[in-house]
């Protein structure tokens, strides 16, 4: 039986959404292990003289946590 972990990470991006998804599951994937799934929670835009500076993102991962070895 496998049990999972949820939490939560933000991440940003001054392409787009989609780049800034890209970029936090890429890090997530640097200390998490057995990532099984993510959703973006909410998304925002800063912005700098009223243009788009930063697109930023929250979203919830999903991973598997190792079994205990006792």
């Amino acid at each position: 039986m496998s049990v999972a972990r949820i939490t939560e990470i933000s991440s940003g991006s001054h392409k787009s959404f989609d780049d800034a998804i890209r970029t936090g599951i890429k890090r997530a994937k640097d200390t998490l292990h057995h990532i099984q799934g993510a959703w973006v929670e909410d998304q925002e835009l800063i912005l700098k003289e009223g243009d788009i500076d930063e697109y930023r993102v929250k979203m919830k991962v999903t991973f598997v946590l190792e079994e205990d070895k006792h």
